[in-house]
């Protein structure tokens, strides 16, 4: 993993704790949704097809925070929508910080520069900015031109005051091996952010595009030629090297969506943040009152081609501390800071 050592070891902690506690479901990472608006319209995304009435809705602070506290996750990751549209995302985040939880703002990075005066430097706080592509991919991905470019200054900018910036990059069937290792040599060389996310692209069944998703053998050759040579050990990924096995084709995996459950306007949205079959108040209804062996793939036919973080990471980091082999693995990995090929 590139996650920081202390974060890792907070991580790993609570992992162990939850099997003192025989704990079989528990929350890794809290997608946590305070609001469905966004100032753009991404083709491969769904958020912004809520009714304007919903869209006009802010959670209020102590309702986000309090549901994060409720489920006990160490992390949290706060989407939308655009959270920077949230008129007190930086109190939201200020509270999830000083109680120590790891938080990383999700954010297309438009009001980035303007807004970064809210927020302070922390090892407890990162920036995840979205990048798709480099100038011409990036832009045709999100339906406006210059936002790239935004992007790329916004991050320069945070990191110059001191900030953790990580991006998140979504990869179409129109992607290549060849453009996934541009935009990730840009962004670990070139930009130098302090952690990358990859993830095929899940066909949201509420995206204007329908017709650009990954399937599941389409993902492996695309990201096996992608990691050739070298890159995946190279390249700053913040993916346990299991998960990172797994969309090479090299391991398979359960899902366990579980383990990063969604909160939003609704509520705790089951069974993940990319499928909605209801909401209930409180995580331990969704946990206990959710039938999870009907979902996955070969179970859900929406689950089908599905290779998405959000359920098979957990998976992956679950089976990595249940190995000797492959702890050490990801120790080995946090300490150097890079992953195997």
């Amino acid at each position: 993993m590139a996650m920081p050592l202390r974060q890792s070891i907070r991580v790993g902690t609570y992992l162990f704790e939850q099997k003192l506690r025989k704990r079989d479901k528990f929350p890794l990472i809290v997608e946590l949704e305070p609001l469905y608006a966004c100032n753009l319209k991404c083709e491969g995304c769904g958020k912004i097809q809520h009714p304007a009435g919903v869209l006009k809705q802010r959670m209020p602070v102590a309702q986000a925070v309090g549901a994060v506290l409720e489920s006990g996750a160490p992390m949290v990751s706060i989407a939308g929508g655009e959270p920077l549209m949230h008129p007190q995302i930086d109190q939201i985040v200020r509270q999830l910080v000083d109680r120590r939880k790891y938080v990383f703002l999700c954010t297309n990075a438009l009001l980035l520069r303007k807004k970064l005066e809210k927020f302070t430097p922390s090892p407890y706080f990162a920036f995840a900015v979205h990048i798709d592509g480099l100038r011409e991919r990036h832009d045709e991905s999100v339906a406006k031109e210059g936002v790239f470019d935004e992007a790329v200054a916004a991050i320069k900018e945070a990191k110059r005051r001191g900030f953790r910036v990580t991006t998140n990059s979504t990869f179409f069937n129109t992607d290549t091996p060849q453009t996934v290792i541009e935009v990730l040599n840009f962004l670990n060389d070139d930009l130098q952010v302090d952690e990358m996310m990859i993830s095929p692209a899940y066909a949201y069944e509420k995206a204007p595009d329908q017709e650009h998703f990954l399937g599941v053998e389409q993902t492996r050759e695309l990201f096996r030629k992608a990691f050739a040579g070298g890159n995946r050990r190279r390249w700053r990924l913040n993916h346990s090297p299991l998960f990172l096995d797994f969309l090479e084709g090299k391991a398979d995996f359960p899902c366990t969506a579980w383990a990063i459950p969604n909160y939003s306007l609704f509520g705790w949205q089951r069974p993940c943040y990319l499928m909605s079959d209801g909401y209930v108040p409180t995580y331990r209804e969704l946990v206990e009152d959710t039938d999870w062996d009907k979902y996955g793939r070969g179970k859900d036919p929406r689950c089908a081609n599905c290779m998405a973080h959000c359920g098979y990471e957990p998976t992956a980091v679950l089976a990595t501390m249940g190995s000797l082999k492959e702890s050490l693995r990801a120790i080995r990995e946090t300490v150097s800071g890079n992953t195997p090929s």
